[in-house]
């Protein structure tokens, strides 16, 4: 086991078992009598990963004393419509390595990849229709909605090197804090409702922005090697994140005009390393760093509001970890 794998284990100590439970019914959800299906899901298996979201719904409802029996239940569903985002978001991305192996659209094609995510999300579904609460199908249908309102926005936004940072955010926001946000939130209130609900809510918002951002910075500064997947696809596909739009916002007209150039001109190979010959990104690395931070300190002050508990030191100590994170 690496370093960060078994920092992560201690971190989550305190929902062992419950995160057995989890992964049991992730393993049922992912079985299927059909050959060419169970080919592609047990290579799927490989990108589960280090499962926070799933991790999540059960540490906020230890923090929060909720003790509901279906919430492991409710943390693989989140965990299924995750690995759902994953497929397709390596489809959208053209992404060819995925937690070190081959995306199901490089080891397959798109289409079939795309069914898979489709497979995934009905299986969640599914499943979430089985509880005895509608709570968790209710709050991940519109969490999904808003996954895809923000993949559609962002495409709309390509090559926008003017594009507001909320705008910018709120997309990003939607990719990603969306389900972390749900998590959180479910863990909270399943079955019913809690008085932490809203602030867990906020709190797994701004946990999840902050993931995306520091996200956005791996792909302009990481290797496929250290973090485990595809690395320049934003640059390649066009997609303008915060250290780019503050790069660009201080750089002068001839400077602005080479990352245009880099960005869009036809058959240019390893357009990140050219984006970082033609312009210093440092500050706006520096500036995307300082606000995933600032989410981040925003996040632990919600905690504040809960009991002292291993749970609610391990959400705390897992804020750090997802800031020092390279993978």
């Amino acid at each position: 086991m690496n370093p960060t794998d078994a920092r992560l284990q201690a971190l989550l100590q305190p929902i062992t078992e419950p995160m057995a439970a989890m992964r049991a019914v992730l393993a049922e959800e992912l079985a299927t009598d059909a050959p060419a299906v169970a080919d592609m899901t047990d290579h799927i298996s490989r990108f589960q990963g280090k499962q926070l979201r799933a991790a999540l719904v059960l540490l906020v409802g230890q923090a929060t004393q909720n003790d509901d029996r279906e919430l492991s239940t409710v943390a693989a569903i989140v965990e299924l419509i995750h690995l759902a985002t994953l497929v397709h978001d390596d489809v959208l991305d053209g992404a060819e390595v995925r937690r070190r192996v081959a995306c199901v659209n490089e080891r397959w094609d798109n289409q079939v990849a795309v069914l898979l995510g489709d497979w995934l999300y009905s299986r969640a579904f599914h499943r979430s229709t089985t509880l005895k609460s509608r709570l968790a199908s209710q709050l991940l249908a519109k969490t999904t909605q808003k996954i895809c309102v923000g993949e559609i926005e962002q495409a709309g936004g390509r090559y926008d090197f003017e594009m507001a940072e909320t705008r910018y955010e709120n997309i990003a926001g939607a990719k990603t804090a969306a389900l972390y946000s749900a998590a959180c939130e479910l863990g909270a209130r399943y079955p019913g409702d809690s008085g932490f609900g809203t602030s867990m809510a906020s709190f797994g918002w701004e946990l999840g922005l902050a993931f995306q951002i520091i996200d956005d910075v791996l792909d302009l500064t990481g290797t496929e090697a250290e973090v485990g997947k595809s690395v320049g696809n934003d640059v390649e596909d066009g997609k303008v994140t915060l250290a780019v739009l503050k790069t660009y916002a201080m750089a002068d007209g001839d400077t602005r005009a080479r990352i245009r150039d880099v960005y869009t001109l036809p058959d240019l190979e390893d357009r990140v390393a050219r984006l970082r010959e033609v312009c210093d990104l440092g500050p706006g690395l520096d500036y995307a760093r300082a606000r995933a931070s600032a989410l981040l300190t925003s996040a632990q002050g919600r905690l504040s509001a809960l009991g002292a508990s291993p749970a609610r030191e391990a959400l705390e100590t897992l804020m750090t970890f997802l800031q020092e994170r390279r993978f």
